[in-house]
């Protein structure tokens, strides 16, 4: 659950408002689909491409949300 609460609190802080967060995961999901050892600009690239524009995101909220999809094993 520490996973679950710490990535929250960074979205939160990015300006993803909590209804719009499983959408947000899963949109970085499909940007790191192919390859999940991309560099963080280009995962906020294909995330501005994706609509996401306003949010940035930084290295420690991407590893937090690739561990919670692995954890649930996608």
């Amino acid at each position: 659950m520490e996973l679950i609460e710490a990535l929250t609190q960074r979205l939160k802080a990015k300006g993803v408002a909590p209804s719009i967060m499983p959408c947000f995961i899963r949109s970085v999901a499909n940007a790191i689909s192919e390859k999940q050892d991309l560099d963080i600009e280009e995962v906020n690239r294909r995330l501005h491409s994706l609509w996401w524009d306003t949010i940035e995101l930084d290295y420690h909220t991407l590893q937090l949300i690739i561990a919670g999809l692995e954890d649930k094993g996608e």
